[in-house]
């Protein structure tokens, strides 16, 4: 097992260098980057593609008139254009860019947001309890009730209640999260109906006053909506995925046999069956925390005005707010590929029969 650990682990350097390469070849060839974008604030302008996206014989007069490669510049000191592409990094080749950025990364150097004036690391631990509420919070929710319910209709496959728990969940996974979150927010949130959960926030203004039971029911009552629609497109998925592990172990031989020899059904469900039929249950659990911890929160964050790290990679995206987009791309990357080696060490404690050594 250390071996295969090894090996994994030095799989992450090239895996995460490709990662990395193609984002930043990809962003060369993006208009509107930073420089730009500083260039429409100086001028006053509050959207720096309508510099980009206006009419061609704009444009070309533009470009006859600048001596810039930057639309908009006119007017400009060029020394002042020349000052933000050093300020941004521009002024060097984009190799050297890109090296300068790794050596940095390496060391967990992400360097400072270009308009925010604050470093990178300091601006994602301040976003990241909103995140880790709405990863954890709903990870974890999904896989309490997803794996009880999936194993109970395997085992009353064709009844009514897998019927109509059948009907629910296809409701539910073909319901997207932002229209069931809309829908929360109409009904219970003051929408049209009733005022019962807060629209705003993890946690209310006067948070500080209030008692240690008081903090934790306001946060619980702040939480429950967002929670809620994040979380309904996963459980979907994963009752339907533990079903059919589970009803595809159920009909195997050993499961007859170990029936036929007089077992407790509790005894061939959970420890016969289970450790078999949860090995890919637990293979989609990296996907889920990292893209419920980081992309799959965004709308959610921005219905209920919370301020986590979806919301701040979309704007800094955006923005063109590169050392925010690249720094947290590196982040979640490097812990998507480390959750994956975790996820195959859990495989060893769900079924010590795998031997991951034996791989070529």
């Amino acid at each position: 097992m250390g071996a295969y650990i090894i090996r994994r682990l030095l799989l992450v350097i090239p895996t995460l260098l490709g990662i990395m390469i193609l984002n930043f070849a990809i962003t060369q060839f993006m208009p509107g980057g930073p420089v730009e974008q500083m260039i429409a604030r100086a001028q006053g302008q509050g959207d720096v593609f309508e510099n980009i996206t206006g009419g061609v014989g704009d444009i070309e007069t533009e470009m006859s008139n600048a001596n810039s490669s930057y639309p908009g510049a006119q007017g400009l000191d060029p020394r002042y254009i020349a000052e933000l592409e050093k300020r941004f990094g521009f002024d060097k080749p984009p190799l050297e860019r890109f090296l300068n950025m790794m050596w940095n990364y390496l060391r967990f150097d992400f360097g400072e947001s270009y308009f925010r004036k604050i470093t990178v690391v300091d601006l994602v631990l301040e976003k990241m309890p909103v995140s880790i509420t709405l990863g954890l919070w709903s990870t974890l929710i999904a896989y309490m009730v997803s794996i009880p319910l999936g194993i109970r209709k395997a085992v009353r496959d064709g009844s009514k209640f897998d019927t109509w728990t059948s009907g629910a969940i296809i409701v539910a996974y073909a319901v997207p999260g932002f229209l069931f979150a809309i829908f929360l927010v109409i009904m219970f949130a003051g929408g049209s109906y009733f005022r019962i959960f807060p629209l705003r926030g993890l946690v209310s203004p006067n948070f500080e006053e209030l008692s240690m039971w008081g903090k934790v029911v306001d946060y619980l009552w702040h939480i429950t909506l967002p929670v809620l629609a994040t979380t309904i497109s996963s459980f979907a998925v994963l009752t339907l995925l533990t079903k059919n592990s589970f009803l595809d172990e159920i009909k195997k031989h050993y499961v007859i046999t170990a029936r036929a020899k007089g077992l407790a059904e509790n005894r061939v469900m959970y420890g016969h069956v289970f450790r078999n039929a949860m090995l890919i249950v637990i293979s989609g659990f990296p996907a889920l925390f990292i893209s419920v911890f980081f992309s799959g929160s965004v709308i959610i964050e921005y219905l209920f005005s919370l301020d986590g790290l979806g919301r701040l990679g979309y704007e800094a995206a955006l923005q063109r707010d590169y050392p925010v987009v690249f720094g947290t791309l590196y982040t979640f990357s490097l812990m998507g590929l480390i959750v994956g080696i975790i996820t195959d060490i859990t495989y060893v404690f769900v079924d010590p029969r795998i031997d991951f050594e034996s791989r070529g």
